[in-house]
């Protein structure tokens, strides 16, 4: 089984989070796969801004995920662990890259996207980061 190492963010701005729907109709958040000893956390902006045309700043680590799934184009089982990070973006401005196969997404307030976001690891994932957003937004002012 390939392994692959990716990053990603969970992106707030005020009591919202960034979600996207991809080419498949899947409610998602913005991530993509360290290559060439890229560090995770600039990884996970540069996805951030390339996916969803966002600008954010990460505020702290939001933990791990994996899961698993068969490739078709490469007829293999593919074996991804993403590395999550909270950001803070200033404004809801985005720009979807539709370029990327994305039909959709921006920010939505939190109950309104854990019930549109597809899997629920991500949906865990969004509850407890926006928990920890909550209490590092109160610190930081």
């Amino acid at each position: 089984m390939r392994q692959r190492n990716c990053a990603g963010g969970v992106v707030f701005t005020n009591d919202k989070v960034l979600i996207l729907c991809n080419e498949k109709g899947e409610w998602v958040l913005p991530k993509g796969i360290i290559r060439n000893g890229e560090l995770a956390s600039n990884v996970a902006m540069a996805r951030v801004k390339h996916e969803a045309g966002v600008e954010a700043k990460i505020l702290a680590p939001a933990g791990e995920t994996r899961y698993e799934f068969f490739s078709v184009s490469r007829r293999a089982p593919i074996s991804n662990k993403i590395n999550w990070f909270i950001m803070q973006a200033s404004s809801e401005d985005h720009a979807i890259n539709k370029e990327e196969g994305f039909q959709d997404g921006g920010f939505y307030p939190v109950e309104e996207a854990t019930d549109l976001i597809t899997y629920s690891q991500d949906r865990a994932l969004v509850r407890l980061s926006f928990d920890k957003y909550l209490v590092l937004r109160k610190v930081n002012t």
